[in-house]
């Protein structure tokens, strides 16, 4: 099986769905992870060239700690994702063309910021545009229609599940690999106070408690014609 994610900043996929995409690994799934932006914006004092690049190394460490098989960045600046670029489309879509996914997670449609909503839209546009033979150039096209879930919001705001993933087994690799973000990490406790790590913790009791289990991740499916299986899909 291949799963391929999809978030807009280098550590969002880390705080949403690290713990469902490490237990894919360890049930044999390939998984890939890929980054829109490029984070360069994400501190007050780090310039954004340098900041890149160490967000782009945070990333890349946090993605082999999990198992990934691969990890891809589009490569766009903070609050410059557009879902309507075509170039931005085109290599989201390369990215589907090479990874073949059986199934594609993204942000939810609706986020607090313009990046995340863009980026999700760029997910599901890229991966119809996979399926275009006429618009493929680097590698043969792929399908139009995969299969997608929507992942939680930051704290879960106005995000009404319709599946969860038991990540009790998972957590302590999820806020491992969360923590690799030390420039995020350590930012949003100094400028912020915000102790970035202990909310997504608790952020996954909570979707736990909902299910009936210690930790969760909470998704819902994109449901339009026709991204649906009869597969069960999430691990």
């Amino acid at each position: 099986m291949n799963v391929l994610a999809i978030g807009c900043h280098p550590d969002d996929l880390e705080i949403a769905c690290s713990g469902t995409l490490r237990k894919y690994v360890e049930q044999g799934a390939d998984v890939y992870m890929c980054h829109i932006a490029n984070g360069d914006q994400g501190h007050v004092v780090i310039e954004p060239e340098p900041l890149a690049a160490m967000r782009a190394e945070e990333a890349r460490r946090a993605a082999m700690f999990l198992g990934a098989k691969e990890i891809f960045s589009i490569g766009v600046s903070d609050m410059q994702v557009n879902s309507h670029d075509q170039a931005q489309i085109d290599a989201v879509a390369d990215v589907v063309r090479f990874t073949r996914p059986d199934v594609i997670i993204t942000h939810n449609d609706a986020d607090y910021m313009q990046d995340h909503v863009e980026a999700s839209h760029l997910a599901t546009n890229g991966a119809f545009m996979s399926g275009l033979p006429h618009r493929s150039v680097n590698y043969p096209a792929f399908q139009s229609f995969i299969p997608t879930f929507f992942m939680d919001t930051l704290a879960g705001v106005d995000f009404n599940p319709s599946h969860y993933v038991d990540i009790s087994g998972q957590i302590e690799m999820k806020l491992q690999a969360l923590s690799m973000h030390e420039s995020q990490v350590k930012w949003m406790l100094e400028h912020d106070d915000i102790d970035f790590v202990d909310m997504v913790r608790t952020c996954s009791r909570y979707r736990g408690y909902q299910c009936g289990v210690a930790y969760a991740e909470a998704f819902r499916p994109y449901n339009v014609y026709p991204r649906h299986s009869t597969k069960h899909l999430l691990p």
